[in-house]
């Protein structure tokens, strides 16, 4: 139980803290911007950090272990997709993106899983993974302060401040969603033996 590895827990612990924020019902705003989720905001984002300290400790350090390997991919789907269901529940976010990010990590879950039977060894994320990843938490960065939702700006009333954020996460988005399907896809073409 190094450093890094308490750090990826860490992130995992933030993600309930994060989830309960609403239930304190905060109806004060800054800058149109609901406090509560200013506060949810925050926590993604100390939580989003942390995914780069733990690897990077782990590098630096000569930490990485098979337990920080299992894991780090899990503490980073539990963020994700904890703040997703939280944008689904409050008309932000269509379900059918989280639905597509939850396909493609039971897929390589199950690849990994196979993978580790076969092998005995516990495979590392790529590198599209890694971009699907960071791609994904630049997305919720914004659309978790953008009060408009997903490609909001189509209705055409939307501007300055609000078209602005709107235009980012609706971008970065579409973007993660492209790279959570091309790395589901980049896993399930590497792992086409295990098909076999």
């Amino acid at each position: 139980m190094n450093l890094a590895n308490k750090i990826t827990i860490f992130r995992i612990l933030l993600v309930p803290i994060m989830v309960i924020i609403p239930f304190f019902g905060l109806q004060e705003e800054v800058l149109g911007i609901s406090v509560t989720w200013i506060i949810i905001e925050a926590i993604f984002v100390l939580a989003s950090l942390t995914d780069k300290l733990d690897g990077y400790i782990a590098r630096s350090r000569n930490q990485i272990t098979t337990f920080g390997k299992f894991l780090d991919p899990i503490a980073d789907k539990i963020l994700v997709l904890a703040a997703m269901i939280m944008l689904v529940e409050v008309n932000r976010l269509p379900a059918w993106i989280p639905i597509i990010v939850l396909f493609r990590e039971f897929i390589v879950s199950g690849y990994r899983l196979i993978e580790v039977q076969k092998g005995g060894k516990v495979i590392a994320a790529s590198i599209w993974g890694k971009v699907k990843t960071v791609t994904q938490m630049l997305a919720l960065c914004f659309a978790l302060i953008d009060m408009n939702g997903y490609f909001a700006l189509l209705k055409g009333d939307l501007i300055g401040y609000d078209l602005i954020i709107n235009i980012l996460s609706s971008g970065f988005m579409t973007i993660s969603i492209v790279t959570t399907i091309f790395s589901g896809w980049d896993y399930i073409k590497n792992g086409k033996d295990l098909l076999k």
